[in-house]
């Protein structure tokens, strides 16, 4: 069996057991997905501020992980802390906006992201900037949605979603990306209002990531992404000093 922790950035209980369905959903049979949350930090991730926030209370979390994990996914559209998970982890690490993107780059020349707030567009462009993934990103458009509206009214939701779609297709995207985890399971009903492929970053990372277990590829520890170096950080990890929250 195959065991991949679904790591959430926020600390939402309702979006955390949302994405895990979504991932379990998306595995393979022998597939088991574990839904992770930090123990402490925002309940949403928007913008910097809370980014930067999300990511030191992610790398806590994960401090946590049982030796038995093949793989971790981190489920923060945009979000950092992906690369401090991958000098961590001895397992692959695949984040949602470069899974997300790379499975779009498979299906059209150039892809769109529809994302939440208009505030996170810049943060969603450097990501994809540092993956080497941005030139052929056509467009990033917010439905100007907060994170946790989209546990409330569904359609409406949709509705702006696919505004937010359509602009995307008019500068030049072809197929679209869910630049939300929240945002996880509206994928089909998307590419139908719109008539092009949408990409469900949940989905295409969970798949990655099985993808990497089962050829035994994991992050190359050489360079760039080498374990931490030894050194006093006083309180640090905060999980093993406070106890769980």
């Amino acid at each position: 069996m195959t065991r991949i922790v679904v790591m959430n950035c926020n600390t939402s209980e309702t979006m955390t057991a949302d994405i895990g369905r979504q991932a379990q959903s998306a595995a393979r049979p022998g597939t088991h997905i574990e839904a992770w949350r930090p123990h402490w930090g925002p309940e949403s991730a928007e913008g910097y501020y809370d980014s930067f926030i999300t990511a030191a209370a992610v790398l806590d979390r994960l401090h946590e992980l049982p030796p038995d994990v093949d793989a971790v996914v981190m489920a923060g559209f945009g979000e950092h802390g992906r690369e401090g998970a991958r000098e961590l982890l001895d397992i692959p690490v695949v984040d949602i906006t470069e899974a997300a993107a790379q499975f779009a780059m498979l299906l059209a020349p150039r892809y769109g992201v529809v994302t939440t707030l208009g505030r996170a567009c810049a943060q969603i462009r450097d990501s994809l900037t540092v993956a080497g993934l941005a030139d052929r990103c056509a467009a990033i458009e917010a439905a100007e949605l907060a994170v946790l509206d989209l546990d409330g009214d569904t359609e409406a939701a949709l509705d702006a979603m696919h505004s937010a779609g359509r602009r995307a297709i008019d500068a030049g995207a072809e197929v679209l990306v869910l630049g939300c985890a929240g945002m996880a399971g509206m994928s089909k009903r998307l590419a139908a209002k719109l008539g092009v492929p949408v990409v469900d970053g949940i989905a295409a990372a969970v798949a990655l990531a099985e993808s990497l277990v089962a050829m035994s590829l994991t992050t190359s520890k050489i360079h760039t992404y080498a374990a931490p170096r030894p050194k006093r950080r006083p309180g640090w990890p905060i999980s093993s000093q406070a106890g769980k929250h």
